[in-house]
């Protein structure tokens, strides 16, 4: 099992965003996100809060990234 850093919603969206995410839409706190292969993924942005790990597994998921894929975006 890998470890996952912790890191904010704000920081994730960033590292998506150079691979090609882009925000979509926001509905509330929530920040949605699309790929132009329309790989979508919902990131809900809270200040100062972290995305925990089984949090940040599903968004990777919804992303095909995997975490080691995810690690070298750091």
């Amino acid at each position: 099992m890998s470890y996952l850093p912790s890191l904010t919603a704000i920081e994730i969206i960033r590292i998506l965003n150079s691979i090609g995410f882009h925000v979509k839409r926001i509905k509330g706190s929530h920040h949605i996100l699309k790929h132009p292969d329309n790989r979508t993924t919902v990131i809900p942005v809270h200040k100062g809060e972290t995305i925990g790990p089984g949090l940040l597994t599903k968004i990777l998921k919804d992303c095909k990234l995997t975490k080691e894929e995810f690690k070298e975006l750091l």
